[in-house]
């Protein structure tokens, strides 16, 4: 099969003929037909996150259908189309997974970083941990679903009823996410770049009551405030537009370090939290939700080959809505 690998950091994925993965006792191999292109990818092959699997295909936002399955698969009939995201396998034997909390697992493998990912025609997924895929969404509009699209579900979850909500950062993840809070009947308001008016005009148009840069302050007080852009001087920002009693939420795995601020920021039960991995049951409810809403993904599509130019124009936020590789 064709794939792409990571090596070592700060050097480009190689373009590669490599044999096709076999399936274990739970796993189904997955002939991959779209997988998005996350900013977390962009940190494993930067060298931001420490120890990834090398070599490694990188990649946790996978759509594609089951080709085969090991002896124990059974929950995927052949030919059923699953999406395949960052959390890959938990032990459901540490405090964390028998008290609910598997995304915390002390012994986690995660998509695209300690498995091989997506970048690649074929791979092998445990099916325990892969999600059917609603039949209005094509394989390419559904690939962004499997992180942005849970990651930043699972941070909204911790905004609780906020009403008064702000995306700092409006990409792949807010996009999707706005959506969802403004079929809740949130009223969303949207913190992208300096004079980024493209990102600002994509979030109006996508329902948000207000979008500005994101040194800025909204006309009115909010009650929670996720940053899903990996920029640590955003949360002094967001706590100065913190309504009494609200929420931070920090949405990503990485981030630059927060700079020091003054105690009043965060006086008045003000609070600041990080959202690490998803759950399966995240999963089950988002899935739940989004042909409710009905979400709709705004996707750039890209040949296989062009991963790397791809990973360019993440990092320097080049890309409208999300990237996906195209098999």
């Amino acid at each position: 099969m064709r794939a792409m690998i990571f090596e070592k950091p700060g050097t480009p994925l190689r373009a590669v003929e490599t044999p096709t993965p076999s399936p274990r006792a739970n796993e189904a191999l997955i002939r991959v037909h779209a997988c998005a292109v996350c900013r977390t990818d962009l940190h494993v092959v930067d060298g931001e996150l420490p120890k990834p699997k090398l070599p490694l295909i990188p990649g946790h936002e996978i759509v594609g259908t089951v080709g085969g399955r090991g002896k124990n698969a059974r929950r995927f009939k052949i030919g059923a189309r699953v999406g395949v995201p960052w959390l890959g396998w938990t032990c459901g034997k540490c405090k964390f997974c028998r008290d609910g909390r598997e995304n915390l697992c002390d012994r986690a493998q995660f998509t695209g970083y300690t498995r091989n990912g997506g970048y690649a025609e074929f791979t092998v997924a445990d099916e325990r941990f892969c999600f059917p895929i609603p039949s209005a969404y094509s394989d390419a509009n559904a690939a962004p679903l499997l992180c942005a699209g849970l990651i930043g579900f699972r941070s909204l979850t911790k905004t609780q009823n906020a009403k008064r909500l702000g995306l700092y950062g409006f990409g792949a993840a807010a996009h999707i996410i706005a959506q969802v809070a403004i079929f809740q009947g949130r009223k969303v308001f949207a913190f992208t770049r300096h004079g980024d008016h493209q990102a600002q005009r994509f979030a109006k148009s996508l329902g948000a009551f207000w979008a500005g840069d994101s040194e800025t302050l909204p006309p009115e007080k909010l009650d929670a405030a996720i940053i899903f852009a990996p920029v640590g001087g955003l949360v002094p920002s967001a706590l100065k537009a913190l309504d009494k009693g609200g929420i931070v939420v920090c949405g990503g795995i990485h981030m630059s370090d927060i700079p020091q601020f003054p105690y009043d920021l965060l006086w008045e039960e003000r609070s600041v939290c990080s959202v690490a991995n998803l759950t399966r049951r995240d999963g089950a409810e988002f899935f739940k939700i989004v042909p409710r809403v009905p979400v709709r993904t705004t996707v750039e599509i890209f040949p296989l080959a062009q991963a790397n130019d791809v990973l360019d124009k993440l990092r320097h936020g080049k890309i409208h809505g999300a990237a996906v590789l195209s098999m």
